[in-house]
């Protein structure tokens, strides 16, 4: 019996997101080491990876000045929506943006054709890590097992902003819940 085909999807890891950043996750950097390990490997598989990035507008109602919730962060062509500089590129590496419009867009599949490309390469298994825990990697997986894919959450690969303490346990435990296998 054959292996399920997989993707990894790399969710969100900016420069903004990273120590330094304008909306920085606490210890964001730490996830570079086993996502680069991962995307090696997949790529050495020839397995698709995915590099997600929030692309937003300079003004949009995603951000308090507006009437959102954060602080401006990733805007497009800027410095902040880089994908961080040691997180590995790779012509192969497919890139999904989100967050085009006035909708805060958190899961990698919100208004993006995550799920048809995921589909057109016959992937069943979607390995999802990133930034941040609590809000896109969170949506990114139960959006994934919504659309019907098998999905792992990458524990050690993911860091939670924690808005509020233990926001990023809550996430994990919602994600199991939901189906996800957090390995």
């Amino acid at each position: 019996m054959s292996a399920k085909k997989r993707a990894l999807l790399v969710i969100d890891v900016q420069n903004d997101f990273c120590p330094g950043g304008a909306l920085a996750v606490a210890h964001g950097d730490e996830v570079l080491a086993p996502l680069n390990k991962l995307i090696q490997e997949f790529l050495e598989k020839g397995e698709p990876v995915f590099k997600s990035r929030d692309w937003h507008l300079e003004k949009t109602k995603h951000f308090a000045t507006y009437g959102g919730t954060w602080p401006v962060h990733c805007v497009q062509n800027t410095k902040g929506a880089e994908f961080h500089p040691q997180l590995i590129d790779d012509m192969h590496i497919r890139v999904i943006s989100k967050g085009l419009g006035d909708e805060d867009c958190y899961s990698a599949f919100d208004g993006t054709d995550l799920s048809l490309q995921l589909r057109r390469l016959g992937v069943e298994e979607v390995w999802v890590g990133g930034l941040a825990t609590d809000y896109c990697v969170k949506n990114t997986v139960l959006d994934g097992l919504k659309e019907g894919f098998q999905v792992k959450a990458l524990k050690d690969a993911m860091r939670a902003v924690e808005l509020q303490a233990g926001d990023g346990e809550r996430a994990i435990a919602e994600m199991r819940q939901a189906g996800a296998e957090i390995i």
